[in-house]
C-alpha cells in the first residue's frame, strides 16, 4: 500500500510517501517558510521556490509530487480525552478536533487546515488523524493530574497530556528492535525547537514533560518551560498585559531566546558560547541543567534507569549538548563513552556501560504511515 503521511509545522508541511509493502520511501520532502512571500519546497536535494501558499496550497503541491496514493495521515497535536487512538478522518472526527481547538489553538486549527484540505482534494481516498497525545493514554492519575478542584479537570478538561506522542512511539519501537525487548526503565529526550522527556517502562509513557499544552517542561528554542503561574499572574496583574500578549511572551518569545537575547537556534548558540559570548552559555547551561533535572526525577519515577536516548534535532546532531547533559547524571551511572554506529543509524554513546545511552533518529512520517495502515487495514476487515 502506498501511504502518504503528512505532519504540520508552525510554518512547515513535511511529507513523505511510502511503499509499506516494501517498506521503502517513495518520496520525502517539505514545503517551508508557509506563511511568508518566499516558501519553498525541498524533496531530495532539490529546491524550488513556491512563492506565497497557505496549508491548503500546501496539500495541493504535495499531491501533485507525490502522485498517487492509497491513503493519507495526518499528525493532529490535540487529541485531548476523546481520541484514545488514531482514527478513520469523517465529519464528526472533524467537528471533534475543532472542539478541541480552544486546548491547542496554534496547533489543533492548523492542521484541520491540513485535514480539510486532504478530504477536499481526495474525498474517496481514506484519510488518518494520527495524534500526538495517544501514547501518552497510558499515564498513571499521579502523573496526568493537577492539583486542582476535580471540576476543572471534569468540565474544562485542565490535565497533563503530553506531546511528541508519535515520536516517543517510534522511538520505543526502534529502542526495543535494537535492545531486543521492550521491557525495561527508558527516559528518553525529544530536543528540538520543542523538546520534552518521556519515561517509559516496558515500552509505555508513565511520565511526560508536556502538560495540558506544549509549554510546560524544558526550556526550548522560544517557549519558557516550567514557571511559577503566580508569575503570569503578576505579569497580567502589574503591567496590564493581556492574555494574547503573555502567550506570546512565553510561547514564541522566551526559552533560549529569552535567555540568550540573540538565538533560539542551539547551533548558532553553540557557536557564540565559543566565542565567548557568556548569555549564549548561560542559555545552552540552562536548557542541558533542566534536561538533566527531568530525567534524573524520570530516574526515581522508574525506580530506577536500562537506557537514556537522545532523539530530535538536538538530541541527534548536537554531542556537545549531550555531553552537557549526561555530565549532569553521572550519579545515576550515565556516562557518554564512545560513539559506535549501528547498521540502521542507531547509535550507542556507551559501549558495553550501564545504563546504555543511545542516539535513535526519529521518523514521525514513517510512524505516521504505519498508523495509517494498522486504521486503515483494521477498517476494511
Amino acid at each position: 500500500m502506498n501511504v502518504l503521511a503528512l505532519n504540520a509545522g508552525s510554518s512547515t508541511l513535511k511529507f513523505a510517501s511510502y511503499d509499506l509493502t516494501t517498506k521503502s520511501v517513495l518520496v520525502r520532502g517539505i514545503v517551508d517558510r508557509l506563511g511568508g512571500a518566499d516558501a519553498v519546497l525541498r524533496r531530495e536535494g532539490s529546491e524550488r521556490s513556491v512563492g506565497r501558499v497557505s496549508y491548503l496550497n500546501a496539500v495541493q503541491l504535495v499531491l501533485q509530487e507525490v502522485g498517487p496514493v492509497e491513503a493519507v495521515g495526518c499528525r493532529v497535536v490535540h487529541g485531548g480525552d476523546r481520541f484514545e487512538g488514531s482514527t478513520i478522518v469523517n465529519a464528526s472526527v472533524l467537528e471533534e478536533i475543532r472542539k478541541l481547538a480552544p486546548l491547542a489553538p496554534l496547533h489543533n486549527s492548523r492542521d484541520l487546515e491540513v485535514l480539510e484540505a486532504v478530504s477536499d482534494q481526495l474525498p474517496s481516498v481514506p484519510q488518518v488523524a494520527v495524534f500526538d497525545t495517544t501514547f501518552h493514554r497510558t499515564l498513571p492519575p499521579l502523573a496526568y493530574r493537577y492539583a486542582v478542584p476535580k471540576f476543572v479537570e471534569d468540565q474544562l478538561h485542565v490535565r497533563r497530556y503530553g506531546f511528541h506522542g508519535i515520536s516517543y512511539q517510534y522511538v520505543a519501537n526502534e529502542i526495543a528492535r535494537v535492545r531486543g525487548s521492550e521491557t525495561g526503565r527508558i527516559v528518553a529526550c525529544h530536543l528540538g525547537s520543542g523538546a520534552s522527556v518521556c519515561a517509559l517502562k516496558d515500552g509505555k509513557s508513565v511520565e511526560t514533560s508536556m502538560g495540558m499544552t506544549p509549554l510546560e517542561g524544558l526550556i526550548m528554542g522560544t517557549r519558557s518551560g516550567d514557571i511559577d503561574p503566580g508569575a503570569v499572574l503578576y505579569l497580567l496583574r502589574e503591567t496590564g498585559m493581556t492574555v494574547q500578549e503573555a502567550d506570546q511572551l512565553l510561547n514564541s518569545k522566551s526559552g533560549l531566546l529569552g535567555l540568550s537575547g540573540g538565538s533560539a537556534d542551539v547551533r548558532v548558540l553553540e557557536n557564540a558560547a565559543k566565542a565567548g559570548d557568556l548569555a549564549a552559555e548561560f542559555a545552552l547551561e540552562s536548557f542541558a541543567y533542566r534536561v538533566a533535572k527531568y530525567v534524573g526525577s524520570y530516574v526515581v519515577v522508574l525506580g530506577g534507569l536500562d537506557a537514556l536516548v537522545f532523539s530530535g534535532g538536538v538530541g541527534e546532531h548536537s554531542d556537545d549538548m549531550r555531553q552537557r547533559i549526561c555530565g549532569r547524571l553521572k550519579v545515576f551511572g550515565v556516562d557518554h563513552v564512545e560513539s559506535i554506529q549501528t547498521a540502521d543509524g542507531i547509535t550507542c554513546l556507551s559501549g558495553d556501560h550501564q545504563p546504555s545511552v543511545w542516539i535513535v533518529p526519529t521518523d514521525e512520517e514513517r510512524q505516521i504511515a504505519n498508523e495509517t495502515l494498522t486504521v486503515v487495514s483494521a477498517s476494511s476487515l
